[in-house]
């Protein structure tokens, strides 16, 4: 498992896949979405796999694949499906690996548990993606503290949306979370204009090092 990032969010619908179609194709890494909630639009795993230009070899499997676009525990209850949290282990891979969790950081897989207590157990770094809009000082904090409750290992903050300067700074000094970067709103989205966008304002170097 040392070869393993993961990527959580503040909240459903930030942008955390499209972050990790890029990280992905900046590290040459496979791709790992345990739990896959909705299947009728696509997948994230087929989104990461187009935005990342992602081989298909590449993009493993999902433990549970759930038809209602819900919460991971509700949308199980729906497909009659039971999902065994202990049977959640990240697979081996000779390449680095992504995994990207469903929602945000305390979404329940379960009635008992939530996608935060699986990351305390696998002890891997994580990268919290963030809005830069209004609400993200209290969700991001909330989410760190969270962490640190559970002793999550915190690579750091990964920003999605317009430039805030002071919205980014504040959560800094108040999370005590590096700032990995910022990932601004690219229209239109596509795969070029990722990877350009990824390599501008993140530094692969700091992904690359926790992977050593």
């Amino acid at each position: 498992m040392k070869n393993c990032l993961i990527v959580t969010g503040t909240d459903t619908g930030i942008g955390k896949t499209v972050f990790s179609a890029a990280l992905v194709n900046a590290l040459g890494a496979c791709y790992w979405k345990p739990v896959q909630s909705g299947l009728e639009d696509g997948t994230d795993s087929e989104t990461v796999a187009m935005l990342g230009q992602v081989p298909q070899d590449r993009i493993l499997t999902e433990a549970w694949r759930l038809r209602t676009p819900v919460s991971p525990h509700l949308s199980a209850q729906i497909d009659g499906v039971a999902i065994d949290p202990d049977m959640l282990t990240p697979p081996p891979t000779s390449s680095p690996l992504v995994i990207e969790g469903a929602g945000g950081l305390l979404v329940p897989l379960t009635s008992e548990c939530t996608f935060a207590d699986i990351f305390a157990r696998w002890r891997r770094p994580v990268i919290l993606c963030a809005r830069t809009e209004l609400g993200t000082i209290n969700h991001t904090l909330l989410s760190l503290e969270a962490m640190r409750r559970r002793e999550i290992p915190v690579l750091g903050v990964a920003f999605i949306g317009d430039d805030r300067p002071d919205t980014m700074k504040i959560i800094k000094e108040m999370g005590g979370a590096p700032i990995l970067g910022r990932l601004p709103h690219l229209d239109p989205l596509t795969p070029a204009a990722l990877r350009a966008a990824f390599a501008d304002h993140f530094d692969l170097a700091v992904f690359r090092e926790v992977l050593a």
